[in-house]
């Protein structure tokens, strides 16, 4: 049987603009990898939005799955930015096959 192993998932919606600067805290937390996605659309509080390249408002997804201390520690070092730029921060428990591969 195949042993699994839970980890966190961490997904962050935030600015295209600002993406950079959520892998570079994945970086500094010592995680070993992540991928972006880009968004076209949503609905939020502020009601729906779409994808605008031309204001530069565009949206992507940073995901990310590691151990919990090291997302706990990027969300510690991700919090200021989640209220000064509005991102968005869930993170859940998930099971993988290959747990040393998201330490």
């Amino acid at each position: 049987m195949i042993e699994t192993v839970t980890r966190k998932r961490i997904e962050i919606l935030t600015d295209k603009a600002l993406q950079k600067r959520v892998t570079d805290a994945i970086d500094r937390v010592d995680i070993t990898g992540w991928t972006i996605l880009p968004v076209d659309s949503g609905k939020g509080r502020e009601g729906v939005w779409r994808e605008e390249s031309v204001m530069g408002t565009d949206k992507v997804f940073v995901l990310t799955i590691a151990a919990e201390d090291k997302a706990m520690a990027l969300a510690e070092e991700l919090a200021p930015m989640l209220t000064d730029f509005g991102f968005i921060l869930n993170m859940w428990d998930v099971q993988v096959i290959r747990g040393e591969r998201f330490s």
